[in-house]
């Protein structure tokens, strides 16, 4: 357990005017969060590892005006932590000082703390090229809920899911609604854009090993970070030959434009599952909120997560409880990180429009 611990950093927690936020736990290499209460309802977390070094982070806050609600983040990282890790550590405070400044939450006030965002992480591998070239080739996607009064804002970049659990009212069936909208090259809606937008590359998309790939490197086609793919002059030497692509680089391959919506919520929306593509590669939309659906509130990450281990394994033909068995690293050959928030909605209490004071913050995430 001591070394199972060492994956992880200290999970950052406060709260104040007594909201109840249950502690942690944590299962070889999976971490959650059981149950905790935000401000219209309550939340549930897990994320199990699945990398050497754990490449999703994710947090939850709540930080009174000018947001009364809930703000959710997931952050799944790729060729390397980094990226992820700055993002869980930048990017909301970028949006409540956008918030502030416009005295109000809106989809502009959103955009704008990503592209901050994006500015800040660019700096960062500016100033650490001489010595650090590979933080040039680390990025992550980018998946934030924000529950604001009554509105529902969802942005993404990259191939993490927001899906909402909704009761139909003539039957009461619980209904899977996607929010997000995903960048992922193994779309044909993805591949049509990026040959728009680079009309002259013919190369801009390619089938590698079954599977589409941005210039044959990379699945996702909006991304914070993977400065490699945006600026020329981090596609060069030192930077490992790997990355560098053959061909100068022209325009920028990646964005870090999120694709964002706003939805007014409805007494009969009930819950939304936030999930980094290491759930959504084992479980469909309706699948997971059939499962949140017909249990308890406690413990819904992490009963979401286990359902997509089980998957995992089932599809290796190999038992659940073997799976477990297996190191941090190797494990990746079965299954990606995996993140999962949870977050139950109580219209009654968006309809009051008043966080009270109350703040919570909770994070969690790898440590170098």
């Amino acid at each position: 357990m001591n070394l199972v611990s060492a994956c992880w950093r200290p999970i950052e927690k406060y709260v104040q005017n007594s909201a109840d936020v249950v502690d942690e736990g944590q299962e070889g290499l999976l971490w959650f969060k059981d149950i905790g209460q935000h401000v219209a309802g309550e939340f549930s977390m897990a994320v199990a590892q699945a990398n050497t070094l754990v490449e999703d982070q994710c947090q939850v806050e709540s930080a009174g005006a000018p947001l009364t609600g809930i703000f959710v983040g997931v952050y799944d990282g790729h060729g390397g932590p980094e990226a992820a890790r700055f993002i869980n550590d930048h990017l909301f405070h970028h949006f409540q000082k956008f918030a502030l400044e416009q005295r109000g939450i809106s989809a502009d006030v959103i955009r704008k703390a990503f592209i901050a965002t994006e500015e800040a992480f660019l700096s960062l591998v500016t100033n650490a090229w001489p010595t650090t070239p590979q933080l040039a080739s680390v990025g992550s996607c980018c998946l934030v809920g924000v529950v604001h009064e009554k509105t529902l804002f969802v942005a993404n970049l990259g191939d993490s899911r927001a899906v909402m659990g909704r009761t139909i009212r003539s039957t009461g069936e619980i209904a899977a609604v996607q929010m997000s909208t995903e960048h992922n090259a193994s779309m044909e809606a993805v591949r049509q854009e990026l040959r728009s937008l680079h009309p002259d590359d013919s190369q801009i998309v390619v089938l590698k090993h079954g599977v589409w790939r941005v210039k044959g490197i990379i699945q996702v086609s909006r991304a914070i970070g993977d400065v490699y793919l945006k600026r020329p002059e981090f596609n060069r030497e030192p930077l490992n030959a790997k990355f560098r692509l053959p061909e100068p680089l022209q325009r920028p391959v990646l964005t870090a434009e999120p694709s964002i919506s706003a939805y007014t919520l409805q007494p009969n929306d009930r819950f939304l599952i936030f999930a980094s593509d290491g759930l959504w590669e084992h479980l469909s939309n309706q699948e997971a909120v059939d499962i949140i659906h017909n249990h308890p509130h406690t413990g819904s990450a992490k009963r979401l997560v286990k359902a997509a281990l089980q998957e995992a394994a089932k599809k290796r033909e190999m038992r659940y409880s073997d799976l477990k068995k297996i190191e941090r690293g190797v494990r990746r050959h079965f299954h990606d990180d995996i993140t999962v928030i949870v977050v139950f909605l109580d219209y009654d209490l968006i309809s009051k429009g008043s966080s009270h004071g109350s703040t919570i913050s909770v994070r969690s995430g790898g440590v170098s």
